[in-house]
């Protein structure tokens, strides 16, 4: 066997073969490699995209909480200030009802009291309607009771 043979059959035998490989092998090696290369960047753009949309999405929330909290602040505010007004208007009202009960009670007592001197003088007059009659069918003396008299007319009047 010649040497000069063999690797010249090698050489040829190699370029085929790196022709064969280059001509049909290489094509979708590239393609695939290609698509993977892709793949991975269109993977980590999303993952870019992901990361920055998450990013707005929790500063929107920080936001939207932010406002909610004072918005609940501001109706704890407002509730607050309408309880302390319908207490003060329930203190007015129970203060207006009390000094309406009270003025009702203390004119009811004028008139019982009223009714009660009213009583009391015609129960007096009655007294000395009945006085005045005993004492005047004992004595009829009218010079004697001219004085007592006077005075009782006088008392009438």
């Amino acid at each position: 066997m010649n040497i000069n043979f063999t690797l010249i059959s090698q050489a040829l035998a190699f370029s085929t073969f790196i022709w064969f490989t280059v001509k049909f092998v290489w094509p979708p090696l590239l393609r695939a490699i290609e698509e993977r290369q892709k793949t991975i960047a269109d993977g980590l753009a999303a993952g870019e995209r992901g990361r920055h949309d998450l990013e707005l999405a929790s500063q929107r929330s920080s936001e939207i909480l932010k406002e909610a909290k004072q918005q609940a602040s501001e109706i704890i505010l407002q509730a607050e200030k309408r309880a302390s007004e319908i207490v003060e208007e329930a203190k007015s009202s129970a203060k207006a009802e009390g000094d309406r009960i009270i003025s009702g009670a203390k004119a009811e007592i004028d008139h019982e009291v009223f009714s009660a001197k009213e009583a009391l003088r015609q129960h007096a007059a009655n007294l000395a309607v009945a006085g005045a009659a005993k004492i005047l069918r004992k004595e009829v003396d009218a010079n004697a009771h001219a004085e007592l008299l006077a005075s009782i007319e006088e008392d009438l009047k």
